[in-house]
């Protein structure tokens, strides 16, 4: 494996921790409409591209509340893995879910990142995983939180991305017309470049797409 090696549908998993009512509660370094379209791009690219992803709350039914349902709502099917531990690596069910996907480049994102996000980065990274953390679907109680822990992930080895270049990173290429649609709604629903998407629909017509051609 290298960090070189782009992340595709073959040779990735992704864990999305802890997007739970009460945490987002706490989220000052983030406007967290924001942060909860990030997370959904990251959920819906995660689906369109059939990767294997492990889903975890922590406190679910005595504090923190479920998985915000905008997720779960995608994976109607999977256990979401309830934990005591801050820190998903400590609890041996999330281990198991790793394991099981058999990947070793691992998408990671959560609230808290300080907690949540960068306590199973760094035992994921002394196991040797390759971890890849999109930053803008994260958040903290701060600011000075959120980089001070996107800093420290750096350090030890971790890969800074953000949502976007994660489902651009999967795409590669317009031509790949299995996913051109998927990822056209994903944009016009949670992403800004949504807005170029439908002027090129009104100005252009239905027809017009960025991919001519079919990837071979």
């Amino acid at each position: 494996m290298s960090k070189l090696e782009m992340l595709s549908p073959e040779n990735s998993a992704i864990a999305l921790i802890d997007y739970q009512p009460a945490m987002f509660q706490g989220v000052q370094s983030h406007d967290r409409l924001v942060t909860i379209n990030n997370v959904q791009i990251l959920a819906k690219a995660a689906k369109l591209f059939k990767i294997p992803t492990v889903l975890s709350t922590v406190a679910r039914d005595s504090f923190s509340g479920p998985f915000i349902p905008e997720v779960t709502s995608l994976f109607p099917n999977h256990d979401i893995i309830d934990r005591t531990s801050m820190n998903s690596w400590l609890d041996a069910n999330f281990r198991k879910a790793v394991a099981a996907t058999g990947r070793k480049k691992f998408v990671l994102a959560g609230l808290w990142t300080e907690a949540c996000v960068l306590f199973p980065t760094l035992d994921m990274l002394k196991e040797g995983y390759e971890v890849y953390i999109p930053a803008d679907a994260c958040g903290d109680l701060s600011l000075e939180a959120h980089n001070r822990a996107m800093e420290r992930a750096i350090q030890a080895g971790a890969v800074p991305t953000t949502s976007s270049q994660y489902a651009y990173e999967l795409q590669q290429d317009w031509a790949r017309s299995e996913t051109y649609e998927g990822m056209m709604d994903i944009q016009r629903a949670h992403s800004p470049y949504g807005i170029q998407i439908r002027f090129s629909k009104w100005a252009l017509g239905e027809h017009a797409s960025e991919g001519s051609t079919k990837v071979a």
